[in-house]
């Protein structure tokens, strides 16, 4: 969503930080430039105005810590402005009310409301243990309470019976009466939409809200349809009162600028982005995190919830342990390029590092995507299990069954394989003890330097500390399991310190010792085990050229 605004103030803050004092001029013409990119995705005026002279203000004669050159100053403000834009802190859906707590979903037809209701159902079942009734209240549009009744049964929560002929004020009341009588927690009522704002639809949100006395009223929103979306909001808060914005196809390509300025418009928060058609696809909206991947700092925590979420702990541990015996064969590849894609494929977790905004174009053009690994995992499904588990015996004629079964060709499969044979040499290197530990570590830094990706990794990411040198695939990442809250915002101040210090390129490089850049070496992510059982592509032979092991 936001990949055009952060590639231009990037480069914007990146032509700062390197000078050794900013004047006046400086700021200002970086702020101009900052002031069109914010325009070009789609922010309001007043917001973009609002916002350059609050960073104006604060940077010029700002108070520069001894250790901190002027110019990452200057991107520290910019990222705390952009968080204050946001709305400072993340702010759930509030259930503090007496059972059965009435949340109405609003907002014009095709916004994604059914679905989002469904979503939130399911996030408040799942995540909170709550007893959730949905009632569709859209008489109009065709099919729309069968839909909702469906997305109930996908989601296993309960939908109010559809009765024909109400109408949504009556529906409303009944929904109400039925969750009071059947005990349930929570009530999300969905309301009908409309291709634009009209007085009836006004009237019937109203009437609707009367019977109902909602606790929430979440207004949904399309982030695809930019200022629209802030008049909407606006219209919706004067005539119903709304409590919070839900903005949906959040993985689109939009611009963004409908999520920057709907909170500073409205002055209501952001609750919940959507990120998907899936009824998994929906996040908590966190202003910081958000504010990191503009500013190209990337978003660890996310990631590392996203992990421990999507990832079996148990599964995880036995492949670390087969791989410590420096046993790695096509099962266990195709088990990694599962999970990343559970995770949200190259491009959700490449958005997620920090400083790697860069690397996308370079790994795409060197054919590092989600289709590579949807063709690899198609090559390895086509095997039997034997060659799966001992590929030294595939040959011509196997490799021709195999490449006619996947859709594939020869070239592709040994392509596969030659990387599945570089990655088996590393878990033969890094089952070793001793010496062979640290090696590994020194062969990967190395090796990012060999790809050409050492030189543009912020901060410590190109060395040993960094992502190839005992990163993803040495230190691993913290398992969340073991990790306390406070512990987690931590991590979250630890990511925005560095925001500060030894940044080379984008802001926001995390240098450190171990694991992620940043992070604390010791710790694991479930499925990215320290043994090397990270981005699988990073392996040797990943980018298409040689890298240390054995020769062949």
């Amino acid at each position: 969503m936001f990949e055009s605004l952060q590639e231009r103030l990037g480069s914007i803050l990146n032509g700062l930080t390197g000078r050794g004092a900013l004047s006046e001029a400086d700021v200002s013409a970086a702020l101009r430039e900052v002031r069109r990119a914010l325009l070009e995705a789609d922010v309001a005026l007043e917001v973009v105005r609002s916002f350059t002279d609050k960073v104006r203000e604060k940077a010029v004669g700002a108070a520069v810590l001894k250790s901190i050159k002027p110019g990452q100053m200057v991107v520290k403000i910019v990222h705390d402005e952009l968080v204050e834009m946001l709305g400072a802190e993340g702010v759930a859906i509030d259930l503090n009310a007496p059972a059965p707590v009435v949340v109405m979903m609003v907002g014009l037809q095709g916004s994604g409301k059914t679905t989002t209701s469904a979503k939130i159902a399911r996030r408040l079942t799942e995540r909170q243990n709550k007893k959730v009734l949905m009632a569709s209240l859209d008489t109009r549009r065709p099919a729309a309470q069968e839909q909702l009744r469906q997305l109930g049964e996908q989601v296993k929560v309960t939908t109010l019976p559809i009765v024909g002929g109400q109408t949504p004020v009556d529906i409303a009341r009944r929904a109400v009466q039925a969750a009071k009588l059947g005990g349930h927690d929570v009530v999300i009522l969905d309301t009908a939409g409309r291709t634009h704002i009209d007085e009836p639809l006004m009237v019937e949100m109203a009437d609707i809200k009367k019977v109902s006395s909602p606790h929430e009223i979440l207004l949904v929103a399309d982030s695809l349809t930019g200022q629209d979306a802030v008049n909407l909001a606006k219209s919706f808060d004067e005539r119903v009162g709304i409590t919070g914005l839900v903005l949906t196809r959040m993985d689109g390509d939009g611009r963004g600028g409908a999520a920057l300025s709907m909170r500073a418009v409205t002055g209501k928060p952001i609750k919940l982005i959507g990120t998907g058609e899936k009824m998994d696809g929906l996040e908590e909206f966190h202003p910081k995190r958000i504010a990191d991947r503009i500013l190209g700092m990337g978003d660890i925590i996310s990631l590392v919830e996203k992990a421990a979420e999507n990832i079996d702990a148990e599964q995880a541990a036995a492949m670390a342990k087969k791989m410590q015996s420096g046993k790695f064969d096509l099962n266990d590849l195709a088990g990694q390029l599962q999970q990343m894609s559970k995770m949200g494929g190259m491009g959700g977790i490449m958005g997620m590092m920090p400083g790697m905004g860069k690397m996308k174009d370079q790994m795409a053009a060197a054919g590092l995507d989600d289709k590579m690994f949807g063709r690899q995992l198609a090559i390895i499904s086509s095997m039997t299990k034997a060659e799966r588990a001992n590929p030294d015996i595939l040959k011509h004629s196997r490799k021709k069954r195999i490449a006619a079964g996947s859709g594939t060709d020869a070239a592709e499969i040994n392509k596969l394989l030659k990387m599945h044979r570089g990655m088996a040499d590393m878990m033969k290197a890094m089952g070793g003890k001793g010496k062979g530990g640290g090696l590994m570590r020194g062969m990967m830094g190395g090796l990012a330097q060999k790809m050409g990706l050492g030189g543009m990794m912020p901060g410590g990411m190109g060395g040993q500390g960094g992502m190839m040198g005992g990163g993803m695939m040495g230190g691993g990442m913290p398992d969340l399991s073991k990790m306390d809250p406070k512990q987690l915002e931590a991590l979250q101040k630890q990511a925005q310190a560095a925001g500060l210090g030894g940044m080379k390129g984008l802001p926001g490089g995390l240098p450190g010792g171990g694991g992620l850049p940043g992070l604390p070496g010791g710790m694991k992510l479930p499925g990215l085990p320290g043994s090397g059982g990270g981005l699988p592509m990073l392996g040797k032979n990943g980018l298409g050229k040689k890298g240390p092991g054995k020769k062949k």
